[in-house]
């Protein structure tokens, strides 16, 4: 009987394995990265990345009520990433979305001065 007991409405889905069952995944990643110039303590391209991220980060974090957002900057290769990761059951909507608002997120890099190798990337991200 399911008297009494919350009913979900989403079903978390099993953990997908890899590599002959060794590793598995339950949380897929969609990553946005560029690079940036000039030095990470006073580079205006990165304050402008910056500013991009900060405009848009409430609409990131709609992937998904499960979702993390990490952002990385590498200072000597002057990478910046930005990683969004979703539980697997919340990926495929997502992506029907075209990983909404991704287009908008990176045509706004594209207009920045100094932003270069704008690329994205879809892999599994699991904390272990």
């Amino acid at each position: 009987s399911t008297v009494g007991r919350p009913r979900s409405f989403a079903l978390k889905a099993e953990p997908v394995p890899l590599a002959n069952g060794s590793m598995s995944f339950d949380r897929v990643c969609r990553e946005w990265r560029c690079k940036y110039t000039g030095n990470k303590s006073d580079s205006e391209s990165l304050e402008a990345i910056a500013k991009v991220v900060d405009e848009y980060l409430p609409k990131i974090k709609e992937a998904s009520s499960g979702a993390t957002v990490n952002r990385l900057v590498c200072g000597s290769c002057l990478d910046f990433k930005l990683m969004t990761t979703v539980p697997l059951e919340d990926f495929g909507p997502w992506e029907e979305k075209e990983f909404a608002p991704e287009g908008e997120f990176l045509a706004k890099l594209k207009e920045i001065e100094g932003v270069s190798q704008i690329e994205t990337q879809t892999i599994t991200n699991v904390e272990i």
